[in-house]
């Protein structure tokens, strides 16, 4: 898998972290108080939208009444303390991220969340110091399926898109990833167990644990 690879790029949410949980608790929360329940297709919905471009969906959807950067700051708020104390890394994560570190690879982050929630969980795990770069959604002119996210990653990491290899948990930002011309690498995620097969249908590998890199253990789908 990492073979002829210099940049590899990973989403956070359900990627890196453990932390797809939070939202659907966020998103009973936040709705409960306008009389609406959380809709099934929600989170099909919103996949891979920035966190600006969430806000905008939420803000049409149902009608609210605030802005979209007040929407922003309020989960923001909700979320702080569950990215600050409660959200665990990926199975396997910190090991392969050493390994890179130990081959030199140039590694970045290309996430939908936002930068407040992205810096809280990268510090609160200590592991900010194993990327090069760290951009979200929001930095860019639109979010996953679209491509900008990953090619303005790999340019601020001076890798060509073709050398790069990337990491999701969901099918918009596999779709991202190769539309920007790169291997995508699709990991499991207990919030999207019903999308392994479109998910594997999509991606080139696929993994349970980034232990099955170290291992050779991963599985190659095309």
């Amino acid at each position: 898998m990492l073979e002829s690879v210099k940049g590899i790029i990973f989403d956070l949410d359900g990627t890196l972290v453990d932390s797809m949980w939070v939202w659907r608790e966020i998103d009973e929360e936040f709705l409960e108080p306008y009389g609406v329940k959380v809709p099934d297709n929600l989170q099909k919905e919103i996949e891979g939208m920035s966190f600006t471009e969430t806000a905008q969906y939420f803000k049409k959807t149902f009608s609210l009444p605030m802005s979209v950067e007040e929407l922003k700051t309020l989960w923001n708020r909700m979320a702080y303390e569950k990215y600050s104390l409660e959200v665990p890394l990926k199975d396997g994560v910190l090991d392969f991220l050493r390994y890179m570190k130990e081959e030199g690879l140039k590694v970045g982050i290309a996430t939908s969340n936002s930068k407040e929630l992205l810096m809280a969980v990268l510090e609160s795990l200590g592991i900010q110091e194993y990327f090069h770069v760290i951009k979200t959604g929001c930095e860019v002119g639109k979010g996953k399926p679209f491509p900008d996210i990953y090619l303005k990653v790999a340019q601020e990491l001076q890798v060509k898109p073709e050398d790069c290899l990337v990491f999701e948990d969901l099918p918009a930002g596999i779709l991202a990833g190769k539309a920007a011309g790169m291997k995508v690498c699709a990991i499991k995620d207990d919030f999207s167990n019903h999308m392994i097969a479109e998910k594997k249908q999509l991606a080139d590998y696929y993994i349970e644990s980034y232990h099955d890199i170290l291992t050779n253990n991963y599985e190659v789908l095309k």
